[in-house]
């Protein structure tokens, strides 16, 4: 461990008062994965770790003592009064440290002596934290949601995304495939899953920037509407199956899915939308999508998931709840499989995709990194600070098993009807 002493005053006998690097060190302990160097200059940890963690003004103090855990955290790291340089994915392992880090009160009075007078009186809020109004998972309040996360700007998304736009868990079928391989890899095999065949109609819900609808449309044959409450996704996606030549088949609205009232749909696909929904509206959603298939249609709903253990919404004073997805929920795949068939479908087969997000997010971030500062220049520093931790430490939730990914695969039977092969045909 390295420990720089900051000396005041510096006369003859005076004694040495240790920095904010000796209170850390008291807290966390000696043989850091990482380097941690503060504003007054002392630090802590290795010279040569893969990241430094840069503690850059009282500011960090002042939020993370008035907003403990990780909320404190993470305005600090938004508005850089904490930073990271380096490897992120090697600054996260610090988190294995801190479920047994807690302040005690000669700690707590250090950090506070340190922040001075106005350490404990709460500094403003981000401007990019979210300030959701009304009722939950109303209409009005889900658009306000949706557009707080997504209606960024549709080249920053561009920039971590890839050409593909495609903001959800991405197949594999092998380690050095390229990220539009993976994303091109999930479509397809979502489209096999519902068998498509040309003629069919298609809903899907969620539809983001087109990724799903354009793909079964030009490899499918089929006829898809897709819908999404955010505007500038539905702009994007309109100009993209415009240029594909697919307008005479494909139509994208900005739409609610519980303001469908067209088809009946030959088959369904939800991608990356159900952590929206929410379990108070989990009936309504799934019976809403039954009522909208023909019989023996297909639904297949792909969301993220978490073990039973875990908390069954983003905590709402964490960061993710706060910045990324406001009003976000997640459920256990039994729980959400029994939903499924309450509402009057038949699930006959589930798939955990967990591995396969965690390499997506990995190549997401390399993605924002080697457009750094493009993505600054489109979105502000803040923002694109948010969407370098998030990615990065959701990366390494599902490679813990902390979070997982699941894709269900419903039918609407029909007197013992399913239209479904034997054996699953789309592996």
């Amino acid at each position: 461990m390295v420990l720089t002493e900051r000396r005041a005053g510096g006369a003859p006998g005076t004694q040495p008062t240790y920095g904010l690097g000796a209170v850390l060190a008291d807290v966390l302990g000696d043989d850091l994965p990482v380097r941690i160097e503060c504003f007054d200059g002392s630090a802590i940890g290795p010279a040569s770790a893969p990241a430094t963690l840069v503690v850059r003004s009282l500011d960090a103090l002042r939020y993370v003592l008035t907003a403990p855990g990780e909320l404190g955290f993470g305005r600090a790291y938004v508005t850089g009064a904490l930073d990271v340089e380096g490897d992120i994915f090697a600054a996260l392992a610090l988190r294995d440290r801190m479920p047994e880090v807690g302040l005690n009160a000669s700690q707590w009075l250090a950090l506070a002596r340190l922040a001075g007078t106005a350490g404990l009186r709460p500094l403003p809020r981000p401007a990019e934290e979210a300030r959701l109004h009304g009722r939950r998972h109303s209409r009005a309040r889900d658009a306000a949601a949706i557009a707080h996360h997504y209606d960024v700007s549709n080249a920053f998304y561009r920039m971590v995304l890839g050409p593909s736009m495609t903001y959800s868990c991405a197949v594999w079928p092998s380690l050095d495939a390229t990220l539009e391989e993976a994303q091109a890899a999930k479509y397809d095999l979502v489209c096999r899953k519902l068998d498509l065949r040309p003629g069919m109609a298609l809903l899907d819900v969620g539809c983001g920037w087109g990724g799903m609808v354009l793909h079964a449309a030009r490899h499918y044959g089929v006829t898809a509407v897709g819908v999404t409450l955010s505007a500038k996704q539905a702009a994007w996606a309109r100009d993209a199956v415009a240029e594909a030549g697919l307008a005479d088949r494909v139509e994208i609205r900005r739409q609610d899915y519980r303001d469908v009232r067209d088809g009946p749909f030959d088959a369904i696909s939800s991608i990356g939308m159900f952590e929206h929904v929410g379990l108070a509206r989990l009936d309504e959603y799934f019976r809403r999508l039954h009522a909208l298939l023909t019989p023996s249609g297909r639904l297949l709903n792909h969301g993220i998931s978490r073990p039973p253990q875990r908390r069954s919404r983003f905590h709402r004073r964490g960061f993710v709840d706060r910045y990324v997805f406001p009003d976000g929920e997640l459920h256990e795949v039994g729980q959400v499989i029994s939903r499924v068939q309450g509402a009057g479908f038949e699930v006959r087969h589930a798939e955990s995709l967990r591995e396969h997000y965690a390499l997506t997010l990995r190549r997401w971030v390399r993605n924002l990194e080697d457009s750094w500062d493009d993505a600054v220049a489109e979105v502000g520093a803040a923002r694109a600070r948010i969407w370098r931790l998030y990615m990065a430490a959701s990366a390494v939730m599902f490679e813990l098993g902390h979070t997982q990914v699941h894709q269900v695969l419903a039918v609407r039977s029909e007197g013992g009807r399913s239209g479904m092969p034997l054996r699953p045909d789309w592996t």
